[in-house]
Order: structure tokens, then sequence, then C-alpha cells
């Protein structure tokens, strides 16, 4: 790639960094999100994996906050905020994964489906539309309750049944870039298949696709919580199955809302992070929405 090419998008970059972080919300759930992620690297070397067994676990039963264990314990004893901390590690990265499969299969279903048209489009609009129509959750737990039960299943089930939507998106870009001229010179002097797509299309569809990627990240993390809560994820802690224990072990009814409130606190925390990075994103990557800000 020429040095005139590098210099623009990085000029491009820097235009878009100098804009994204006069949005305050957007600037305070990027920060947020990077020390959490920073944390998850790093927690097996902070974290006492002894602390998070069962069989060695050293607190009561439900003990609540103290000077010892400051967010209580669970009904085995263990701690409660070690289990907050550690369940940040499977929530993210089923949240990412989940993401990336969902976002790269979105990604080439609507930029095939608007590049080539025709027949292709109308068999990948519909099969589109059927993933559309059924719903997320109740088809992911369909996928759960017929798969081993793992974590890599649960990001399976979720990339599976979330990419319709980014296919859309993508779809609406594409006709977008391709109806304009340049798009018709480079066909005119011999551009092929791949030379538009990867020279012209994906470049200008690709922002977008990543505003939207931070967006269904944080949906992926609420759907992994969900079916955890549901009891259909794998053994791994995380925010979800810490849930699903507190709910099982009676936690409710004990009134011991130090097992309920942290994981949930961070389930709401991390979504409301990622959904004002994307919406920040959005406002600035997409032309329609600057003069909305």
């Amino acid at each position: 790639m020429s040095a005139p090419v590098w210099q623009r998008r990085r000029a491009a970059a820097a235009d878009v960094w100098r804009q994204f972080r006069t949005n305050r919300g957007a600037l305070f759930g990027a920060a947020f999100i990077a020390l959490l992620v920073l944390f998850s690297l790093i927690a097996p070397l902070l974290i006492d994996r002894d602390g998070l067994e069962v069989v060695t676990a050293a607190g009561g039963s439900l003990e609540p906050p103290s000077g010892e264990y400051w967010l209580g314990t669970d009904e085995s004893g263990r701690s409660v905020m070690l289990l907050t901390l550690w369940g940040a590690r499977v929530s993210l990265l089923v949240g990412f994964a989940a993401t990336l499969l969902s976002v790269v299969v979105g990604t080439l279903v609507g930029v095939v489906s608007a590049h080539f048209g025709g027949w292709i489009s109308a068999v990948l609009m519909r099969i589109t539309d059927f993933f559309l129509v059924l719903p997320a959750l109740v088809l992911a737990a369909v996928l759960m309750a017929v798969l081993p039960k793992s974590m890599w299943t649960v990001i399976m089930a979720i990339g599976v049944t979330s990419w319709p939507t980014t296919a859309r998106l993508v779809r609406a870009q594409t006709l977008s870039v391709e109806s304009r001229p340049y798009i018709e010179r480079s066909k005119a002097l011999g551009g092929g298949h791949t030379h538009v797509i990867g020279k012209h299309v994906l470049p200008s569809v690709l922002p977008l696709v990543f505003a939207n990627t931070t967006l269904v990240v944080g949906g992926s993390i609420i759907a992994e919580s969900t079916l955890a809560f549901l009891g259909m994820s794998g053994p791994e802690i995380s925010w979800g199955s810490m849930l699903d224990r507190a709910n099982q072990s009676g936690a409710v009814t004990a009134g011991a809302w130090w097992y309920l409130l942290p994981p949930g606190i961070a389930i709401v925390l991390v979504v409301l992070s990622f959904t004002l990075v994307g919406r920040g994103l959005e406002t600035v990557l997409n032309p329609r929405l600057k003069g909305e800000r």
C-alpha cells in the first residue's frame, strides 16, 4: 500500500478519535472496558485459584460482607468478589468471540448479497429473514439443549443466531457504496469482484461495521448471561452462572443481596459501556447522524 494511502487513513483515524473524545459518555465507556479487559488478562496472576474451588473455600455459607470477604461469600463459602472478578473473563470472552463470529458471518452475507444481486441476493436475504423472524434467544436455547454444554457451544449458539442484523446493515451500506461513480469506473477499467470488494466496498463498509460491533458485544454478553441463568452454559464461572447459582441456593429468600448485586451490576455496567462506545462511534462514523450531535 502506498505512503499517501497510509497518510490519508492515519489522518482519518486521527479525525475520528478527535471527534470521539468529545463524547464524554463514550470516552468513559471505552476507559471502563479497557480497564476490565486489562484486568481480565492479568487476573490469573492476581487471583488465587484455590479461592474459587468449592473444596478449598475457607468461608462460611452466605456470609455477609466483612473485612475478610468484602462482598460476602456464596453458598459454598467462596468469595463473591473473587467470583465476580473471575467471571469477567468468561463473560467478556464469550461476548467478544460470539460477536466476532456474528460480525464475520453478517458482513460476508451482506456484502455478497449486495454486490452480486440476482438470485444470490434473493436466497441470502430469505435466509436472513428466516433468522430474523425466529427469536434469537429461543433458537440459541434449542442449540444449547442439543449440543454439549460448554463455553464454545455458547459462543457458537449466540454467534449463529445474532448475525442477521449485521447482514442487513452491511447490505444497505454496500448498496450505497456500489451506486457511486468510482465503482462503475473501476469495473469499466477491468476491476473484478475481488478488486471491487477488497479495494472499494470493504474500506467503506468496515467503519460502520466496527461501530455496530461494539453494540453487538453488549447483546452477546446479555445473551450469555441469560443462557447461563437458565442453566444452559458450561461449568465455567460467569456472571450469568453466578446469578443461576444464587437463585438455586436460595440467596433471594435468604436476603443475601451481596450474592446477587455484584454480577448483576457488572453486567449492567459492561453493557452500558459498550452501548455508550457504540453510539459514540456510530455518531462519528455515520454521516447521517453527524448532524444530530
